[in-house]
């Protein structure tokens, strides 16, 4: 993405629900920024972001809301660019008269105790004002009973839950009590399986993030507890964000991060079980659990190396969050439009690469 500033101002040091923050994705679609999308992708997914003074009450080790507190005046980053904060009734108002491929907006909570009324109330207003589809980003940690309830009341038609970590102890090392946060990974699960009770199986999703120390055999076993519960997995490649506790990490490597994209695809279009794949003494995926027919034609598809997130009303993903995973370039990780048969030709020949480290060794741009 490029971008340079309109004379829409911005506003800054103001809290929800009277204001929200906007990813510069967002914020370019919606014409608060100028700016061009490399390959001329298009988001379709509103994404806005709660505010409040003090920031998120959590302290995850690779999240760029943690960053600010270390950041103090610096410039404010999550998921890779800026998100700055505008007027909720102008934001709406904005929604409203949106470009047609825009067909969701998703608005994602913080750990703070007014989020939950405050994530209800604008949900409520977004629902009444315009014809969006609404996801809701929860943070469990802040939620009371019923509160799911009140969320699809309000007008809330799917729920996502950030789980990022793919297993217990690196839950409890990057987001828990080790890091002095809040968060359980119990918790989490639970309020995904609640999650999936009141909006419907399929109707929810667990986010996980690929390259925070797992192993893909650890990865696959939680991408098919979210599958098996009844939802899905939108999954993100780690990205390390400046002034984060993870910012000198790399990303996981382009080959692993891929072997990992076509696992959940498989696993979240009921092709493969776990006990029908193959891992090697890493634990990297050898064998998906598919016919080599079936590996090709589906590989060949483009479809499992496109964002996934919440659908459209076309029922394509909406939520494509272009380039929030790697900087614009030749190896563009999630791809928010349909691959094309030189992009296919890379993913190929990267799949099958396991010569390399599970990371890459290159920097954070992922190149």
């Amino acid at each position: 993405m490029h971008a340079t500033e309109s004379p829409v101002p911005a506003v800054s040091q103001q809290e929800s629900p009277v204001y929200v923050r906007l990813s510069l994705a967002a914020a370019m679609t919606l014409g608060f920024t100028r700016g061009w999308f490399f390959r001329n992708a298009r988001l379709g997914c509103i994404n806005l972001l709660l505010t409040y003074s003090g920031g998120c009450r959590a302290n995850c080790a690779f999240c760029g809301l943690a960053s600010e507190k270390r950041a103090g005046t610096r410039p404010r980053s999550f998921i890779r660019v800026p998100w700055k904060t505008y007027h909720t009734e102008t934001v709406i108002d904005a929604v409203r008269s949106a470009p047609a491929h825009v067909h969701r907006v998703c608005i994602s909570m913080v750990t703070h105790p007014k989020c939950r009324e405050d994530v209800i109330n604008l949900c409520g207003q977004i629902s009444k004002r315009t014809t969006m589809d609404i996801s809701l980003l929860v943070s469990p940690s802040v939620l009371h009973p019923g509160d799911l309830k009140r969320m699809k009341a309000a007008g809330a038609e799917r729920i996502g839950v950030a789980i990022d970590a793919a297993t217990p102890l690196l839950f409890e090392q990057l987001r828990g009590r080790t890091v002095h946060g809040p968060h359980s990974w119990d918790r989490y699960w639970n309020c995904y399986a609640e999650s999936l009770d009141v909006f419907g199986k399929g109707m929810a999703g667990v986010h996980l993030i690929c390259g925070l120390g797992e192993t893909e055999k650890e990865m696959v076993m939680a991408m098919y507890q979210a599958r098996s519960m009844g939802g899905y997995t939108h999954l993100f490649s780690f990205f390390p964000e400046k002034h984060s506790a993870m910012e000198n990490v790399s990303p996981p490597a382009l080959s692993h991060y891929r072997r990992i994209q076509l696992a959940r695809w498989v696993i979240d279009q009921d092709l493969t079980h776990p006990k029908a794949m193959e891992f090697d003494n890493r634990e990297r995926i050898r064998d998906f659990g598919i016919s080599e027919t079936s590996l090709q034609k589906i590989v060949w598809s483009g479809e499992p190396f496109r964002t996934s997130g919440c659908p459209g009303k076309d029922g394509a993903v909406a939520c494509n969050r272009p380039y929030g995973n790697e900087k614009p370039g030749d190896n563009i990780r999630n791809f928010p439009f349909q691959p094309e048969k030189n992009d296919l030709e890379k993913v190929w020949q990267d799949l099958f690469d396991y010569s390399g480290p599970d990371h890459d060794c290159k920097g954070g741009n992922g190149k």
